[in-house]
């Protein structure tokens, strides 16, 4: 695809993957816009990038998807990549009974439902440019599960066979349907991982370097992306299965033992 004068709006583009993405499409020379639900990131994120468009919203509110399509819609209506990014990743004990049932589901909220909201609301949009593009941020652990995670794995893991799936639908329009299958980065997603039993961050990359190497791939047209140490999962989950996932599973050991 062509990643030159386009208008991207990026989920979740206060930090991490979606920071960089807009950094580097606002390099490209695209209309960037982010939206986020801290306020305060956003106007931070404004000063010192003051080309980028900011809007408040948060991808598990139905009604503020509404909102902000309303928004885009009236003032970028060349809308043509959506970047599906917002993401959360909780270390989770299933034996913990303080987590109500609400609570217990909102990775799947975020990270599954808010992507399916938000392609459900934007496809109009996007069918009326003459190319157009969706780019949906999944993660390596969507074809393996990580027990400390069980809601992120399981969000993940739907986000992956809900892509692939749209893909099939969309065929026969303009609008291409990547997937970024994620590796373990340096980002707020997974600091919260430090110092976890049997968990190792050497594998990590720095997401600047995972949103480069995503943006060649979507130049030249890879609509499934995985690179690092999500790239050995994706092997290992289909020649090792058994030996990966005992891998993935002495991370939190102790605190899943109850």
């Amino acid at each position: 695809m062509n990643l030159k004068n386009n208008t991207v709006l990026i989920t979740g583009g206060t930090s991490g993957f979606g920071l960089a993405f807009a950094t580097k499409f606002l390099a490209l020379g695209n209309t960037v816009i982010i939206t986020g639900r801290d306020q305060a990131k956003l106007d931070a994120i404004k000063i010192k990038h003051p080309e980028i468009h900011t809007i408040q919203s948060d991808v598990s509110d139905v009604n503020a998807i509404r909102e902000l399509y309303n928004e885009v819609a009236n003032r970028f209506s060349k809308l043509n990549l959506l970047i599906n990014n917002a993401g959360e990743m909780r270390i989770i004990s299933l034996h913990d009974t303080a987590i109500d049932l609400h609570d217990i589901t909102r990775e799947v909220e975020i990270n599954l439902m808010g992507p399916i909201r938000m392609v459900q609301q934007f496809l109009p949009l996007l069918k009326k440019q003459p190319s157009a593009a969706i780019l949906n941020v999944s993660s390596g652990l969507a074809v393996v599960p990580f027990p400390i995670s069980p809601i992120y794995g399981a969000s993940k893991s739907g986000l992956h066979a809900y892509t692939r799936a749209l893909r099939v639908q969309l065929k026969h329009t303009k609008i291409k349907v990547f997937e970024l299958l994620a590796p373990a980065s340096k980002t707020p997603l997974g600091d919260k991982f430090a110092g976890l039993d049997g968990f190792s961050d050497s594998g990590q990359m720095e997401p600047e370097k995972v949103v480069d190497a995503a943006i060649k791939r979507l130049e030249n047209d890879k609509l499934e992306m995985f690179f690092g140490i999500a790239r050995l999962l994706y092997i290992l989950s289909r020649l090792a299965p058994g030996f990966i996932f005992n891998q993935l599973s002495k991370a939190g050991a102790k605190r899943m033992a109850g």
